[in-house]
Order: C-alpha cells, then sequence, then structure tokens
C-alpha cells in the first residue's frame, strides 16, 4: 500500500474578462501547484502571466479530457497537486471537466472549489429579474428544430431561465424565444460582461429581439441571455387560450384555432398549439 498522501485538485474560477477579478487567493493556489490543467493552453497564459504565475501548463479540453484524465490522476495519487481552469469563469459550467472531477474524487482525490466569476450568476445580479429560483440551461442546440423544441420544453417554467449564447446565433435564438415564449416576456441580454463594451439591455422579448437584430454590436462578443419564468398573468393569458382554443378547435384546423384563440387572448399561439393539440 502507497504511503505518499494524494495531491489535491483544485477547482479554480478565471476572469471571464477583467483580469484583476482574480482572487489573492486563486493566483497563490496556481503558483502553489505542480501543474496547471487549462482549457486552451494559448488562452490562459497571458492571464497567468499577467499575475506573475510560471506554473507548467497541460491541456484539458473537450477533445482530449477522457483521455487525459488518467494521466493527471496518476499525479494526483502521486503527490502531485494540480488545478483546474477554463478559459473563463467557472470550471464545468458549460466547459470541460466533470470527468476529471468525477474521476479525482472517485479515486479518494480531495477535490477543492476555489471560487470566482460565472457570467451566468453575474448577469442575474444585474438583471433585475427574479433570482430566488432560476435554472442555467447553458447553451441552446444549434440546430433550430432541436432549439425550439427545447423552448417549447421551458415556455411553462416559473422559473428565471438563464442561456449562454454564441455571436453567430443570438439573433436567431432571441427571435426562437420570442416566438415560443411570447413577445411580452420580459428578458436581459447581458453581453460582454467586465469588459470594454460591456451592455446589459433589459426589454420584452419582441423589443430585445428587434434591437440586437438591428443593432450589430450587440451580436458580437460572449452572451448571457435571462428570460422571466412564466408568471400569474401568463397563466391566466394561457387558460384563457386554452378555453377558446378548446371552442374554436371544433369548427377549425388546430392551427388555425391556436392562432385565433392567440390573438383573442393573448397567449403564445406555439404554446396553445402544443398544449391544445396534447388534450
Amino acid at each position: 500500500m502507497s504511503s505518499v498522501q494524494p495531491g489535491s485538485l483544485w477547482v479554480v474560477a478565471t476572469p471571464i474578462g477583467h483580469r484583476d477579478d482574480f482572487s489573492a487567493r486563486a493566483i497563490a493556489t496556481l503558483r502553489a501547484v505542480a501543474v496547471i490543467a487549462a482549457e486552451d493552453t494559448r488562452h490562459s497564459r497571458p492571464l497567468l502571466v499577467h499575475h506573475g504565475i510560471d506554473t507548467p501548463l497541460i491541456a484539458l479540453h473537450e477533445h482530449n479530457e477522457r483521455d487525459a484524465v488518467d494521466g493527471i490522476v496518476r499525479r494526483l495519487l502521486g503527490g502531485d497537486s494540480v488545478a483546474l481552469i477554463s478559459d473563463a469563469g467557472t470550471p464545468l459550467i458549460s466547459d470541460p471537466g466533470f470527468r476529471l472531477v468525477r474521476a479525482a474524487r472517485a479515486a479518494g482525490v480531495r477535490c477543492i472549489p476555489l471560487p470566482g466569476a460565472c457570467a451566468a450568476i453575474a448577469a442575474l445580479s444585474v438583471a433585475g429579474l427574479p433570482s430566488d429560483r432560476f435554472v442555467f440551461e447553458g447553451f441552446l442546440p444549434a440546430k433550430a428544430a432541436a432549439r425550439r423544441a427545447r423552448l417549447q420544453e421551458l415556455a411553462g417554467d416559473a422559473r428565471t431561465v438563464i442561456f449562454y449564447e454564441s455571436s453567430h446565433r443570438v439573433a436567431e435564438s432571441l427571435a426562437d424565444m420570442r416566438d415560443i415564449f411570447g413577445g411580452e416576456r420580459e428578458a436581459v441580454l447581458a453581453r460582454e460582461l467586465t469588459k470594454m463594451f460591456e451592455t446589459v439591455i433589459g426589454e420584452p422579448l419582441n423589443d430585445l429581439a428587434a434591437k440586437v437584430v438591428a443593432d450589430p454590436d450587440q451580436q458580437r462578443g460572449e452572451h448571457v441571455i435571462l428570460v422571466a419564468g412564466r408568471g400569474e398573468e401568463a397563466d391566466a393569458k394561457l387558460a384563457e387560450g386554452r378555453r377558446v382554443f378548446a371552442i374554436l378547435r371544433d369548427e377549425l384546423p388546430p392551427a388555425k384555432a391556436a392562432k385565433l384563440a392567440a390573438v383573442i387572448s393573448g397567449a403564445p399561439r406555439k404554446l396553445l398549439y402544443e398544449v391544445g393539440s396534447a388534450e
């Protein structure tokens, strides 16, 4: 039986933009460990150099994580402490690292969180939307049909919903949210948080989707989209819409009935169609 004391796996949050949003404890830990597992070593190196951290780097990303985990766990069991960082923010939150943390814990290695920036939480803190209950969805599917299907599943959620979105899909995703959640639903777009061109825009989805299409600058950079949950007023509209849809569908095709019921009640047409057709 080995008498070597295993090292620790430090899961270290890094800044999401501003380089000085880095705790003294995080910097000291990254200087002290034997090696840093980084999502992209080329991306992380300038940040580390800025803070005087010269610890060796190894790559751990979505394409090599499955193969790299065993070697890192062996190092941990051999006594080396390792830090895990992602390109920005808290590791594992829409970033690699799950397999490593799971394997390290299974091997009896102590995993220590070193908290810091997280874009989803930073955006929620300034959005002005209900924050007592929320759900983090990460990135929506890239393909339109799958994305819209997922949004349909979330349309009735009463919690604030938080998404990450890429610059080349943000306009399409906002348009889908408008169509499925309803144009009056409150939403916030938080873009480039802590960076030079940071913007936080809160509008009903109708206006927010139109604003992003009209202003190409709002389609650049890193995006967090937050959408208010379905409230009591929306529940009342949906109930009325379902009642009207039930009457109309006896005389009209379902799609036509849903369209008219949406106009009369103010409830989202697609939600009425989905719910009403399933009854």
